[in-house]
């Protein structure tokens, strides 16, 4: 890569949190960031679920390390930032990217499903982001000024279609992910002057294990890639490009914007 693009899509000398991070998306992500010069640390339910994943990112030579976290407890999310820091690690980048599905009627949702769900996919991600801010404000970023300087950290929220189009049998899903949306506007306005850019990534139909309830070839996969442009099923390593530029300093000016990645789905 030559100095220019190096400059505008690199992450040399960045650190990236990463919730979700060990599969998936997430997984993918992370190495994503890693392939662009970034250290990662990783926060997993347990330990050796990140294990794969922080030996891929190690063979790209850049630095791994993972954080014990349950994302539905509020006593470890409110403790991990603290600790984080204390590790003397200073976080540049924040993706929050874990998010739990359950398919159920309405009218059957189980309360204790919405709960865990609003949790992780949510409120985790506000208190997480909170955190870093308020740590961000009170050092690397006090006494910043908007007046043309550079943003110098980054968030960006992991939303989903259903951010807009509603589906089916997932409900807590779909208000977890439209509220994703309208948090990642509400905090981009407050912060992207204090030289914190937030922004979130909207994937279409990808192949995960949070779809393959749908990816069975019947009726309804067939109407889902009738209505993709692209014709296909998405991969988590499309993502990738999207997440580097919102990271980078290629995405300095971008704020508050839920950036589609769907094969052209919600264009039709």
């Amino acid at each position: 890569m030559d100095s220019y693009l190096s400059n505008l899509f690199g992450l040399k000398d960045k650190t990236v949190l990463i919730t979700g991070g060990t599969r998936g998306i997430g997984r993918s992500l992370a190495v994503a960031l890693a392939s662009a010069g970034a250290d990662v640390i990783l926060l997993a339910r347990n330990v050796d679920s990140g294990l794969e994943v922080k030996e891929a990112i190690q063979r790209l030579g850049r630095k791994a390390q993972i954080y014990e976290c349950d994302l539905s407890s509020r006593q470890s999310v409110l403790g991990i930032v603290p600790l984080i820091t204390n590790d003397y690690h200073e976080i540049d980048i924040f993706v929050h990217c874990a998010g739990l599905q359950h398919r159920c009627p309405a009218e059957e949702f189980p309360d204790t499903n919405w709960d865990e769900i609003i949790s992780v996919n949510v409120t985790a991600g506000f208190q997480l982001t909170r955190a870093l801010a308020k740590h961000w404000l009170n050092t690397s970023l006090k006494g910043f000024s908007g007046d043309g300087a550079v943003p110098k950290k980054k968030v960006v929220f992991i939303a989903s279609m259903t951010s807009f189009t509603g589906s089916v049998e997932i409900p807590a899903y779909t208000a977890s992910k439209g509220a994703i949306t309208q948090l990642t506007k509400a905090l981009n306005n407050e912060w992207m002057a204090k030289g914190i850019n937030v922004n979130a990534i909207a994937p279409g139909y990808i192949e995960t294990e949070l779809t393959n309830a749908i990816k069975d070839g019947g009726e309804k996969e067939k109407a889902i890639l009738q209505r993709i442009p692209a014709g296909r099923w998405g991969s988590p390593s499309d993502l990738s490009g999207a997440v580097i530029h919102l990271c980078a300093r290629s995405g300095d000016y971008i704020g508050g914007e839920i950036h589609a990645v769907d094969g052209g789905y919600l264009g039709r």
